[in-house]
């Protein structure tokens, strides 16, 4: 390709160089292939030169070259756009793991400078539609030499770029109870797998609770091998600090093999890897037990894609492994003693009580009664169970008959006289009485009794409040429910809400700081606003056989 300035009568079959404008508001732009008109309209301009690229005849053009390189780097799950100015974008044809050969691609570049290939990091999780790389040729041709030498590069096996596509997976999770274990610290930790599973379109099929010796948690690896399931999770009470321990030693003693102890990723460092017969079975670090991304992520995402992980794949993980740190930092973190679960966030609860239920006629449908129990009782002893505290009700209509329908729970109760002015006047009554310093309040209504202690244990699971997204809501088949868990540094915006929104409207304007916490039930959608509903909600009972409606 010869490249520099020509005179305009023989610009006619190169290529522009840079974008012009000529009179009468035509825009002539960088890579066009003049034509004789195009030509003759910057002579009339009053051009002499014009700066162009000339291709030789063994110049493949730029459009033709990336296309060519895309084509061919495309694997199983990627599919290459049409290219135009020198660029052909590659995109994910399915939701998945992003498999790349580094070394093939650090040499295709290094080939010549005038083609380029930029991907995203291997083993990226992608949505289909995701772009996954671009060619791009720098100058406007490339010798045909340069392509085939890049195009060899391609054609080795196994492809380029392909996407391993998510493999719905019944997985079995194991934990393990040492005495004064309290359930909902349980709850919590297997919300938080659930939650990971659901959103690689897989599911915990089984979970297994026993005793933290290693003869219960291998009789509990066996069984769940026998049905099926896979891969097999474990997370034990304690943290894994030897392969002596009492989860590595389990694995071993159910007849199973440990392929690595330890990784280099932070958080994430004690995670086991290791299988029984074909079966993936993975200790779980203690960080996982919330839904802040650790090197258990990793392993899981491509256990889930079908893709083995070997020692030698854990060990590669140490660059780019520091996940989340702060700079000076104790050893150990602060708080913490040493093979102790770091000390969760302090969450407060407020469960709105005061409407009028003007649509349930003359009774106050908080304190109807759903299997034998007042429905707003149900909501506040699912909080509590759930390990949530302190817990605020705030009372407004029949304020009476709601402290009776809650007698003997330790809750705080705070009236609001203006209830009827709006659902903002009750959030800010529960926030005003909220008790002692908290790291967010979770924000539940009165009327909800089918949102259950695992549904709020997935919410918790989720909150990071040092995270990007700390605010936490569940979803359900795309819509979104409740309860809200809100951190305490949008307390400030939520006093000064008003009106009967509630905090829908700052949920809105925070869209892009909320974590959804995908679940498979629809009771974090369920109210009950007429009789004719309360009464098909009741028949259906709490915990099963609800539709939607």
């Amino acid at each position: 390709m010869k490249f520099g300035s020509v005179p305009v009568d023989r610009a006619a079959g190169s290529v522009l160089a840079h974008t012009l404008r000529v009179p009468g508001g035509r825009v002539l732009k960088k890579g066009r292939v003049l034509s004789g008109a195009d030509a003759a309209a910057l002579a009339a301009a009053g051009l002499r030169e014009v700066t162009v690229a000339t291709l030789e005849p063994d110049d493949v053009a730029e459009d033709a070259a990336a296309a060519a390189v895309a084509a061919v780097a495309a694997g199983a799950g990627v599919r290459a756009d049409a290219a135009s100015t020198g660029r052909c974008n590659l995109r994910a044809t399915q939701r998945g793991l992003l498999r790349i050969d580094r070394a093939r691609i650090d040499r295709l570049n290094l080939v010549d400078e005038s083609m380029t290939l930029a991907c995203l990091e291997p083993h990226a999780l992608v949505e289909a539609g995701t772009m996954v790389a671009t060619v791009k040729v720098i100058p406007f041709s490339v010798p045909s030499a340069v392509l085939e030498r890049c195009l060899a590069i391609c054609r080795e096996e196994p492809a380029l770029l392909r996407v391993a596509a998510l493999r719905p997976r019944r997985a079995g999770l194991i934990l393990t109870e040492l005495p004064g274990t309290r359930g909902a610290v349980l709850d919590r930790a297997a919300a938080s797998q659930r939650t990971r599973l659901a959103a690689l379109d897989s599911t915990i099929a089984r979970e297994i609770r026993c005793a933290h010796e290693p003869g219960r948690v291998a009789a509990a690896i066996r069984e769940l091998a026998d049905e099926g399931h896979d891969p097999i999770l474990l997370l034990g009470a304690s943290a894994m600090v030897d392969r002596g321990d009492v989860i590595p030693a389990a694995l071993e003693a159910a007849g199973g093999r440990i392929l690595h102890m330890g990784m280099p990723v932070d958080p994430g460092n004690l995670l086991l890897l290791g299988e029984l017969g074909d079966t993936p079975v993975v200790g779980i670090p203690g960080c996982a037990r919330s839904l802040r991304p650790s090197g258990f992520d990793w392993v899981l995402e491509r256990l889930v894609a079908g893709v083995p992980v070997s020692r030698e794949d854990v060990t590669a993980m140490g660059v780019g492994g520091l996940l989340q740190e702060a700079p000076g930092r104790p050893q150990p973190r602060e708080g913490e003693r040493p093979g102790s679960a770091p000390a969760g966030p302090q969450v407060g609860a407020i469960v709105l009580a005061a409407g009028q239920s003007r649509r349930m006629g003359a009774r106050n449908k908080l304190c109807a009664e759903v299997e034998g129990k007042p429905m707003v009782a149900w909501v506040v002893d699912h909080v509590a169970a759930a390990g949530v505290g302190p817990v605020v009700v705030v009372t407004g209509h029949e304020a009476h008959a709601v402290r009776e329908a809650l007698a003997g729970r330790d809750v705080v109760f705070a009236h609001n006289p203006d209830f009827a002015s709006g659902m903002s006047t009750s959030l800010r009554s529960g926030l005003e009485a909220l008790e002692g310093p908290v790291d967010a309040a979770l924000v539940c209504l009165g009327d909800m009794p089918w949102v259950l202690p695992e549904h709020i244990a997935a919410v918790l699971a989720a909150f990071d409040p040092r995270g990007e997204r700390p605010i936490c809501a569940p979803v359900h088949e795309r819509k979104r429910g409740n309860p809200v868990l809100w951190p305490a540094r949008y307390f400030p915006e939520l006093l000064r809400l008003e009106g009967d929104r509630g905090a829908r409207s700052l949920l809105d304007r925070h869209a892009d700081e909320v974590t959804w916490v995908a679940l498979d039930d629809d009771g974090v959608n369920l109210d009950a606003d007429t009789p004719d509903a309360l009464e098909a909600l009741r028949a259906c009972g709490l915990r099963a056989g609800r539709t939607e409606g």
